[in-house]
């Protein structure tokens, strides 16, 4: 599958740098099968079809970039190195990491690492620590240190050990120090507004490095006016790792692999996923992936009579399922199996790749969406998910021909199959 076939040209003028004034005032291009109308995502009650469920991803976006130093002079700050918290290593577990005093351990992303080289000052154990990068206040004192673990490895990214001396946690410290890490591709340093709207109305449980963004659009007077229309809402949690933004950079789309995302589902989440099966609404790429994992976790329950969930559903892992293992049936098993061991909710997590090239959905009936990437693996899933193709391209076409805006802050799509 050549990822030159899901290229298009998208003008830097295109790209939404910022947000709109008002969340819900963006357009929205309907995709019914092939036809496509516009509206406005105000609006998208009148396009969504009867007693759909929305379900929302409720992650929420921490403040995980900190901006951080190498020790300088008494006058000038040494060199300037960037962290991206990207998912927790020591304790392993987004709650306890976030709630942890006086040191932790993360997964990051580095910026501007050969310049973190060389030695700490001091005694033999120190320097086997490698030297220490801080971020100080105005007035000198050290708010937060950070090391690496393996002081002599390479690469982007690398296990961070954060230390500090006030009485706060290290959730705290990320909201009183960290910067909103907003996508790349906006070519611009994040400011107030991000503080609030790169994050959806219903966030809640803290984990992701980018916002979910096709829920940016909603707003809860829009939330209240879908409810009175009778549609249903659904939550579930995955967290959004910087993995999201990596492009496909081999040829065969195939070849490339994916990055692993933690998500929760409760079992009342399920329950009424089971109920509304056929009239699923996903709200963003990311409800799509938790969604579709779930019929793997099912499917290894009928297989094997277990879960297994210390082992992350598969990049292919979906491919191989039988066809008549529908959505229902995988719902149902699910049910039966939490009902059973007296679970309120299932964790697990996803390197799920889904493409055109023989994906099968099983639960997802619509998506909304922004407008993704070229060569990109969100836009391969929307590929898959209108049919394979020349599907995909004829919604880009007519988004680029009508002014929409892409990407994060952009315009959004409803795709219904």
């Amino acid at each position: 599958m050549n990822i030159s076939d899901f290229d298009y040209d998208l003008p830097d003028g295109r790209i939404a740098k910022f947000p709109p004034a008002n969340r819900d005032a963006s357009k929205l291009l309907v995709w019914r099968q092939g036809d496509i109308t516009e509206n406005r995502f105000s609006d998208i009650a009148s396009v969504l079809p009867p007693e759909s469920l929305l379900v929302f991803n409720n992650t929420r976006v921490v403040r995980a970039r900190l901006v951080m130093h190498k020790a300088g002079t008494q006058t000038t700050l040494g060199a300037r190195i960037e962290i991206l918290c990207l998912e927790p290593a020591e304790p392993a577990d987004y709650e306890r990491a976030f709630a942890a005093r006086e040191s932790c351990e993360w997964l990051c992303m580095v910026g501007n690492s050969k310049r973190w080289s060389g030695n700490a000052r001091g005694d033999s154990s120190s320097a086997q620590q490698g030297i220490p990068i801080y971020i100080r206040d105005n007035n000198g004192t050290v708010l937060l240190r950070a090391r690496r673990k393996h002081p002599d490895q390479r690469g982007a990214e690398q296990i961070i050990r954060f230390e500090w001396d006030s009485d706060l946690t290290f959730g705290q410290l990320l909201e009183l120090l960290g910067r909103v890490p907003i996508p790349p591709y906006l070519g611009r340093d994040s400011e107030e507004v991000d503080n609030a709207r790169y994050q959806t109305v219903y966030a809640r449980v803290e984990g992701s490095v980018a916002a979910p963004t096709a829920g940016l659009h909603f707003t809860p007077e829009l939330i209240g006016r879908l409810r009175d229309k009778g549609v249903g809402f659904q939550e579930v949690t995955l967290h959004v790792g910087a993995g999201t933004f990596l492009p496909v950079k081999v040829e065969n789309a195939l070849e490339h692999t994916m990055h692993t995302e933690h998500f929760e589902v409760t079992l009342a989440a399920i329950e009424q996923l089971l109920v509304k099966s056929g009239k699923i609404i996903a709200v963003g790429t990311t409800s799509v992936r938790t969604l579709e994992s779930l019929s793997a976790l099912a499917w290894r329950i009928r297989r094997n009579g277990d879960l297994e969930l210390a082992k992350p559903v598969g990049q292919f892992e979906l491919y191989d399922i039988p066809e008549e293992f529908d959505g229902w049936t995988a719902l149902t098993t699910l049910v039966d199996w939490m009902r059973g061991r007296g679970l309120g909710t299932l964790k697990g997590a996803t390197q799920i790749m889904i493409t055109p090239a023989g994906f099968r959905f099983r639960i997802v009936e619509g998506i909304v969406t922004n407008f993704h990437q070229p060569r990109s693996t969100l836009l391969l899933l929307i590929a898959g998910f209108t049919g394979g193709g020349d599907s995909w391209k004829k919604i880009y076409d007519y988004a680029l021909a009508h002014d929409f805006r892409f990407l994060s802050y952009g315009d959004s799509s409803l795709l219904l199959r």
